[in-house]
Parts: structure tokens; sequence; C-alpha cells
């Protein structure tokens, strides 16, 4: 149940950031909520791999380039989802850390343990 809850707030939250971000669309709600399930299985499965092909980048870089991964998982999703769309890759990394703390903040307001 969790993982729903999980996957329903994610979708909120890329509707909402599309809403007011330009360069990003998403075309319904269920497009959302396939966006929010592409994502989370494109940070379970490729995402590990990219941070360990480019370990030494992100040493080199302090995490920063981890960034720069969560950019390249946005551009994946648009490749494989039909409706959503982000125009550029620097709207991806916006989009992306904006995601990402909406996501701390709704789920640390929630209390749910990760």
């Amino acid at each position: 149940m969790n993982l729903l809850i999980r996957i329903l707030v994610t979708a909120v939250l890329v509707m909402i950031i599309a809403y007011f971000m330009p360069g990003v669309v998403v075309d319904s709600f269920k497009t959302s909520v396939i966006v929010a399930i592409v994502l989370g299985l494109l940070n379970v499965f490729i995402k590990p791999l990219l941070v360990l092909f480019t370990l030494p980048v992100t040493i080199f870089t302090f995490g920063l380039f981890l960034l720069v991964i969560n950019a390249i998982i946005i551009m994946l999703c648009t490749e494989i989802v039909t409706g959503f769309e982000v125009k550029t890759f620097w709207t991806a990394l916006i989009f992306s850390i904006i995601l990402s703390i909406s996501q701390s903040v709704m789920f640390s307001l929630s209390g749910s343990k990760d």
C-alpha cells in the first residue's frame, strides 16, 4: 500500500511541476502515473549502473555529477513514455532537482518511512 501511495504522490508532483515549468509536458494524469512508475524502475535498475560506471567523475565532483545522472534518467523516461516530454537537458536537470526536493518534503511531512 505504501508503494502505491508513493507512486500516486510522485504522479501528482509530476503534474504540478509540469504545469508550472515551461519545457515539461505531461498529457494526462494517467501519463504522470506511468512516468512515476517508469522513473521508479529506472532508478532501481539503470541508475545504480550509471553511478557505478561514473564513480570516478562523481568522486571528483564531490557527488554533484549525481545531478547529471538524475537528468539523464529523466531524459530516458521521456524516450520511454509517450505523452511525457522534457525539451532540453537543462530543463530535465531543473525538473529532477525540483521533483527530488518536493518528494523529500512530501514524504517527510507524511511521516512515511523509507
